[in-house]
């Protein structure tokens, strides 16, 4: 019988081995980010455990960033590392514990299906296919990876550039939620479909600016929330540094040029098990105008897309209590427009739960294409 082994040199691969003599109880810590304390996020392959009963005990749970995530969730898995599923899985309040029988004897496990850098790539270079598409390169991140943005638009349309509509929509500020490069994949996939009406609309009227990941070396560190540097993305955005924070600092940049009128920032939540945005109502700049929009933007999504819903959320913020520091926050207080943050489960979506596969890849993008309505709604 071949000895167990566990693997984690590939893209987001992130786990500590602390004992693997039992196959019944081997035992793990979730490895913190490489320049954060922040823990969560895991990615792992375990080897020559081929029709065993295996249990995999994370001894740290209990201390990691969000512990009231393990409520509820249930660890992903693959074979091939195409098809993902969930597998049975309970938390005490200290350690996680999950169960599987592996067909064969290479398993990955992983906090949520994984979106790879070269995925990220592909997604890239597919789009860049369209003659509505031209890909920009911003800059630099700190490892030295390309920070790359879509511009989107039918520059045939009757509707002059100068009066088009800029639509931003940014993914994957925590590199671990990887739900949010899904999003960006289905959001993009049906924006460029020529056959399907609502894009043809939206393409005539919007300049659309998308950042499918905002933080490429987090990603494929196997960080949760943070970049190379250790800072997290989503509270630089009040003063980015090309030291710290390039990726923020480089987007805002160009935001700054292009003028922004409504923006996405797509994002996954631990502990709620729902589909949720998030508006700018505690900033000093809200208006009834912003409010109106967001309530039709919102109306437009439940009308169509069960998926989403506006009953389970974080509550509204009093206002003058918005963090400034958050990418939604800053863009609509600079900008005067709507911006939302999106938020996705890594559990499951609790009111169409699914008991195979939870929330998914696949979920997360068809949630990106059905985000086309209401922006239609919009403009």
């Amino acid at each position: 019988m071949p000895a167990l082994h566990i693997s984690t040199q590939f893209d987001s691969g992130a786990i500590e081995v602390l004992s693997l003599d039992n196959p019944r109880d081997i035992q793990l810590n979730i490895r913190a980010d490489n320049a954060s304390p922040f823990a969560q996020w895991f990615h792992f392959c375990l080897h020559g455990a081929a029709d065993k009963a295996v249990t995999l005990r994370f001894m740290n749970a209990g201390a990691c960033a969000y512990p009231d995530g393990w409520d509820g969730y249930r660890v992903v898995a693959s074979h091939d590392r195409q098809t993902w599923f969930r597998i049975a899985t309970e938390f005490d309040g200290t350690v996680m514990t999950a169960h599987a029988t592996p067909e064969c004897n290479c398993m990955y496990f992983a906090y949520f299906e994984p979106y790879s850098y070269e995925q990220h790539l592909d997604l890239l270079g597919s789009a860049a296919q369209s003659a509505h598409v031209a890909l920009h390169r911003l800059g630099s991140t700190l490892d030295g990876r390309d920070m790359s943005l879509l511009r989107i638009t039918n520059s045939h349309s009757a509707t002059p550039l100068d009066q088009k509509k800029k639509v931003w929509v940014i993914a994957r500020q925590h590199p671990g939620e990887t739900m949010a490069e899904w999003f960006a994949e289905g959001f993009l996939e049906r924006l460029l479909d020529p056959d399907d009406a609502v894009s043809r609309v939206l393409l005539d009227r919007c300049i659309f600016h998308v950042v499918p990941n905002m933080n490429p070396d987090g990603a494929v560190r196997g960080n949760l929330r943070t970049n190379a540097a250790g800072a997290n993305l989503n509270r630089e955005w009040a003063t980015p540094s090309m030291e710290a924070s390039p990726e923020v600092f480089l987007v805002r940049q160009h935001m700054q040029k292009t003028g922004v009128d409504l923006c996405l920032d797509v994002h996954g939540d631990e502990g709620l098990p729902y589909n949720f945005c998030v508006g700018s109502e505690g900033n000093p700049g809200y208006t009834e105008g912003i409010a109106m929009m967001e309530n039709t933007f919102k109306a437009a999504w439940l009308a169509n897309c069960p998926d989403f819903q506006d009953q389970f959320n974080y509550g509204r913020s009093a206002p003058g209590s918005a963090n400034p520091t958050l990418a939604t926050n800053w863009v609509a207080q600079n900008f005067g427009c709507l911006a939302l943050t999106i938020e996705m489960p890594f559990k499951d979506n609790a009111q169409w739960p699914n008991a195979e596969t939870g929330w998914s890849g696949e979920r997360s993008r068809k949630l990106g294409a059905s985000v086309l309505q209401p922006l239609l709604a919009m403009v």
